[in-house]
């Protein structure tokens, strides 16, 4: 059946340090996407928060910025939260939380090829508490079956698209899987180059495909990194946030000079990581 849509979950990893208004239309731009081309249905979005292992300046404890985000999207019917990444001891690369949000959409006789490739989950004993959970049989013709897997594209901003140039930030065997296996939504300012950045990349001009490039006509240039300037400054962020975000970090007190020199002179987890791997 042509006419059968393609799901889609749209996962955002990042600090969401604090989570703004600007997050949340990310998911909203790039649904709008795949529902105009006629051949994606967006089922979930997912925010996984970084966990405090990245050790990046300024970046505060991971269940506050959870917690965060969790009243970002109260109100929301399809963009939700996750802990799994945040909740891991060690900084965990993005690939690996692609792999593991994958692995829980796959109908569980298909799950044991993948096991070795997820780290500490407890995959078990989700599918234990389903017990009446019965697959139809279909060995004939698989096509129709795999399809019904949904995909799930990591949703980026073009900063996020850009650091793949940055050394050592990324592996460059984990970006190829990341836009092979699973694709990339990048939304972008209108007028941005990030055109120019995938040409000029072999590894992301290759799989050009699958990274969906969205245009956000209306600019929004709100960011964690000033939200949390403006906080040191004493200044309102009402309607850049989240109402219920606001309130949070108001009686936490969340954000001021002390929290900002958090991790400062740190090596950021994956540069550490990488940097004694390609010494080795």
């Amino acid at each position: 059946d042509p006419d059968r849509k393609t799901e889609v979950v749209l996962l955002a990893c990042g600090s969401f340090n604090p989570i703004t208004n600007m997050h949340l239309r990310l998911f909203e731009l790039a649904k709008d996407y795949f529902h105009e081309t006629g051949k994606y249905k967006v089922i979930k979005g997912i925010i996984s928060p970084v966990g405090d292992a990245y050790k990046k300046k300024g970046l505060i404890s991971a269940n506050h910025r959870v917690t965060m985000a969790k009243l970002a999207t109260k109100n929301s019917d399809w963009v939700e939260v996750d802990d799994w990444e945040s909740s891991q001891s060690e900084w965990l690369e993005t690939l690996k939380v692609l792999r593991y949000h994958h692995q829980k959409l796959l109908p569980p006789d298909a799950t044991n090829s993948l096991e070795d490739a997820v780290p500490l989950t407890k995959l078990g004993q989700k599918r234990k508490r389903e017990p009446n959970r019965h697959n139809p049989i279909k060995k004939k013709n698989q096509s129709p079956d795999i399809k019904s897997v949904p995909q799930v594209k990591l949703l980026c901003g073009s900063d996020m698209l850009e650091s793949f140039g940055v050394p050592n930030l990324w592996k460059s065997e984990d970006i190829t899987e990341i836009v092979e296996k699973h694709g990339l939504v990048c939304i972008s300012r209108a007028g941005t180059n990030v055109q120019k950045f995938i040409y000029e990349s072999d590894i992301l001009w290759r799989h050009k495909n699958n990274i969906h490039l969205v245009e956000e006509w209306i600019p929004n240039d709100i960011s964690s990194t000033k939200i949390r300037r403006a906080l040191r400054r004493g200044h309102s962020i009402r309607y850049l946030v989240p109402d219920g975000v606001r309130a949070y970090i108001e009686k936490n007190h969340l954000y001021g000079p002390e929290s900002e020199d958090r991790n400062a002179g740190v090596v950021l987890a994956p540069l550490q990581k990488y940097a004694s791997d390609s010494k080795n």
